[in-house]
């Protein structure tokens, strides 16, 4: 059973998360915070010690979450095209589910303050790292052809971070169609057979 406190500490993220997105992390104060959640003042600090850490927790959750994702899309095959395939459509279909932390992810990193920074940026490296892996044993297969497995791993991270921005499930296009085309982007930015 889920307590109070933790549906209470939910329900505060997620408000902090929405005013992010709104109106900014330097424009959000924390009684804005509580306020969407009906709190005053002094009693939110009993939940949060402050914006920073709820910032935090948005963008380490987030790399979390992306990095168990990939190392979950890819495991139980050793094909490098079918591990490529699978970690895009990971990475694709998590920014078409959470634009919000997307969003705030990347708009907001300049608002982190140390060591928090460095706490996030070293996920963010790793992430980038696991991809750039994946392209490197595909071209030592010789089934991917890039001039460089940085910059095309930056590329496909693009293309996640892009749909973020303009995604919606109202859309035009369906999450798997979104996918199925992103994927195909980067096996072809990968020279893929």
């Amino acid at each position: 059973m889920i307590g109070t406190a933790s549906v209470r500490a939910s329900a505060i993220r997620g408000a902090a998360l929405e005013l992010f997105v709104a109106q900014g992390y330097e424009a959000t104060s924390m009684s804005e915070i509580g306020a969407r959640v009906g709190i005053r003042g002094p009693s939110l600090y009993k939940h949060v010690a402050s914006k920073q850490e709820l910032l935090v927790a948005i963008m380490t959750d987030t790399m979390d979450s992306l990095l168990a994702e990939h190392r979950s899309a890819v495991a139980g095959t050793d094909d490098p095209t079918e591990r490529l395939r699978r970690a895009v459509e990971a990475h694709i279909r998590y920014h078409a589910r959470h634009r919000m932390e997307a969003f705030v992810g990347n708009r907001e990193i300049r608002s982190l303050t140390e060591p928090n920074l460095s706490e996030v940026l070293c996920r963010r490296a790793e992430y980038e790292q696991m991809f750039r892996i994946l392209i490197a044993d595909g071209v030592a297969a010789g089934r991917f052809r890039v001039a460089s497995e940085r910059i095309a791993s930056y590329a496909i991270l693009e293309l996640g971070m892009g749909v973020a921005v303009w995604f919606r499930e109202d859309g035009e296009f369906s999450e798997n169609e979104i996918v199925w085309q992103y994927v195909d982007f980067a096996l072809r930015l990968v020279g893929a057979a």
